[in-house]
């Protein structure tokens, strides 16, 4: 895969996409097939105009769509902020290893995209802790939470996301783009000390999106949320996996409007967690921004972290 980990283990293009498309959905008038995004599992392809359609770069992204097929129709119908539906499902065709799905294009873009001011999240905190209200209602894991995992990846359990954050902090300061040893690097580093002691959450596991971060959520210019997106990491789990957007999304007025909503502030265990899930998130995204050369997404992610620090000391 290379020296760069986002590496795709295979590469696809749009005329791949477009030959994957043509061959099993015949119907699609294949006029534009433009690259909207891509992570650490999935490419998106924007197709006519009106099909967001995701096409696994990993084993690991193609293991998670099964349930994306399985759960987002049920979601749509319940929750308040648009959630991409699959209607396009195809399979492994040619060299193309994996199945891939397409659903109506969400509009609204990338929270770093948006350049939204500190000042003006209220509308995000507020819609975003209602939908997280809706989703973790314990009647959506009964229907729904069959053959789900139980937080697979351990986001929950600080002493396992801390070590991922302070590595990618450690590349970060290599690259120039972290003050090792600033005020900000040891507040991380007692952030993550607190939570050392921690095990997994014991308390009721709910339905939780599992991966909610700055680039899983899209607004319109306003800031309010037009759209969830990438459900591959749906999963039953303690509220916290979620919660802790309002940890690294917001600050002040606006976190307390996302509290509000959801209907409570966790105790201070749930909060330490959450903390350190956020500015570990940050971290990775950082990192990631660096490599791929997204600036807004690298100021973003750095203000990220200092605000699940509660710390207004300069990030790089």
């Amino acid at each position: 895969m290379g020296g760069n980990v986002w590496d795709a283990e295979h590469a696809l293009d749009a005329d791949g996409a477009r030959e994957l498309l043509a061959a099993q959905f015949p119907a699609l008038a294949l006029d534009s097939v433009v690259e909207l995004a891509y992570g650490f599992d999935n490419t998106v392809f924007v197709v006519d105009g009106t099909w967001a359609v995701r096409f696994p770069r990993r084993q690991m992204g193609a293991d998670l769509f099964d349930k994306e097929i399985r759960l987002l129709p049920a979601l749509a119908g319940v929750l308040p902020v648009a959630v991409p539906v699959p209607e396009l499902v195809g399979r492994p065709h040619g060299d193309y290893p994996w199945p891939f799905w397409g659903g109506r294009l969400l509009p609204g873009v990338e929270v770093p995209d948006a350049r939204l001011p500190e000042d003006g999240r209220d509308r995000l905190a507020a819609d975003i802790g209602t939908f997280l209200q809706r989703l973790h209602d314990p009647r959506l894991a009964e229907q729904h939470g069959a053959g789900l995992p139980h937080d697979p990846m351990r986001r929950a359990t600080p002493s396992s996301r801390g070590p991922i954050g302070r590595q990618s902090l450690d590349r970060l300061a290599r690259r120039g783009q972290w003050h090792a040893g600033s005020d900000l690097d040891r507040a991380f580093d007692a952030l993550l000390a607190g939570g050392a002691g921690l095990g997994p959450p014991t308390g009721p596991e709910v339905l939780v999106h599992g991966d909610l971060h700055l680039r899983h959520v899209l607004v319109d210019p306003a800031g309010a949320p037009t759209g969830v997106i990438d459900w591959g990491d749906v999963c039953l789990a303690d509220p916290v996996l979620d919660l802790a957007f309002g940890y690294g999304a917001m600050s002040g007025r606006a976190r307390e409007a996302f509290f509000t909503a959801y209907g409570a502030a966790p105790d201070a265990e749930r909060e330490l967690r959450g903390r350190v899930l956020a500015a570990c998130l940050g971290a990775v995204l950082a990192e990631y921004a660096v490599t791929e050369s997204r600036p807004l997404l690298l100021t973003e992610s750095l203000a990220s972290i200092g605000r699940a620090l509660d710390n207004d000391a300069e990030a790089a």
